[in-house]
């Protein structure tokens, strides 16, 4: 499989802002991701009141379904329609806040504390910032991470995980050659090679 016509290409957070703008959001699902019913237990692993990280979450149904299971939910997203939408499509009270360690960066957090949005580049985020976590929903982000970014992506998904943290991923298969993505195409070898 080529990904040669993948490998240069860029998108912008201004394009991804303006797809939250136009509603051009085919990648949102609403009614949740059925992987995630499926794999549910592996992502749990017999624990409870998890912390539970959503990278480039959109507006995420599951984030709601998860807190409201008892768990600790942090995302983070670029675009701040989405994290608003988020709230509001739920009914869901929450405070605005910036984040004191990165400049222009917004904490928006149900009241009941237990879902967190970081309104931000990811790649402002950190473990002294955001902590550490248990699982990781990752259903869209390692296949919209531009291809140059995705080592610097990995090592980040990795500094902010426990030792005994479930990580699911989701991503898909095509002909890279047909679509030039996003979703980016992500061979299962290149998984390997960033995650180990």
């Amino acid at each position: 499989s080529d990904i040669g016509s993948q490998k240069e290409r860029v998108v912008t957070e201004e394009e991804w802002l303006q797809k939250w703008e136009m509603g051009n959001i085919g990648f949102h699902k609403e009614q949740g991701h059925p992987l995630l019913r499926k794999y549910l237990d592996v992502l749990l692993n017999g624990r409870s009141g998890l912390r539970i990280f959503f990278p480039l979450c959109g507006k995420a149904v599951e984030m709601k379904w998860l807190a409201d299971m008892g768990h600790s939910i942090v995302g983070v997203e670029v675009s701040e329609q989405a994290v608003k939408e988020f709230f509001s499509e739920h009914s869901l009270p929450y405070c605005e806040e910036p984040v004191p360690e990165i400049t222009g960066a917004k904490l928006f957090q149900s009241t009941s504390g237990n879902i967190s949005l970081y309104c931000c580049s990811i790649y402002d985020l950190s473990s002294s910032i955001i902590g550490k976590f248990d699982g990781v929903w990752d259903r869209g982000a390692l296949v919209a991470v531009n291809p140059c970014d995705r080592q610097r992506y990995a090592s980040l998904m990795i500094n902010l995980v426990e030792k005994n943290s479930s990580y699911l991923l989701v991503t898909v298969s095509y002909d890279p050659n047909k679509h030039k993505g996003p979703p980016f195409y992500v061979p299962e070898s290149e998984i390997k090679s960033l995650f180990g």
